[in-house]
């Protein structure tokens, strides 16, 4: 390993997406937040109203412009507020952490969690969890493909 290699990799921090429906997971972020549990600042919440409404193809092109890391935070099973979202989003998740493979990413960047709005704590340890998990696998191999 060269030393400009050294150096970039000690400056490296990872980028991580958070896709976080809006009944459960994003109130579970927020009690995370107003009850000032520390998480390192590496990731960025993107709300939705259902973690059925994350189309892989977003998790895709989240690879593609940088992320290192994308985590999908829903209901739990059988409390989505949309019937059965949180079923769909279960499927859609396995079968594209199979096409990750298949395009050489580790499917260990993709992390499906549920957090329902009273658990701040799980959040919390979700999103600590994963960041170390995705420094200890470094940056994504897409960035030196672009």
């Amino acid at each position: 390993m060269t030393e400009a290699t050294v150096s970039k990799t000690e400056e490296w921090e990872p980028k991580i997406l958070a896709f976080c429906c809006n009944w459960c997971s994003y109130a579970g972020a927020d009690l995370a937040g107003v009850s000032r549990r520390q998480m390192p600042p590496h990731f960025l919440v993107i709300r939705t109203m259902c973690s059925a409404r994350v189309d892989p193809e977003f998790i895709l092109d989240a690879y593609a412009k940088g992320a290192d890391g994308v985590l999908v935070l829903g209901c739990h099973p059988a409390d989505c507020h949309y019937i059965g979202g949180n079923y769909r989003t279960r499927r859609r998740m396995a079968l594209l952490e199979i096409v990750l493979q298949q395009y050489g990413l580790n499917p260990d960047r993709l992390k499906v969690e549920w957090v329902s709005a009273s658990e701040g704590e799980k959040f919390q340890t979700t999103i600590v969890d994963f960041t170390e998990r995705i420094t200890e696998l470094g940056p994504s191999p897409l960035k030196e493909v672009q």
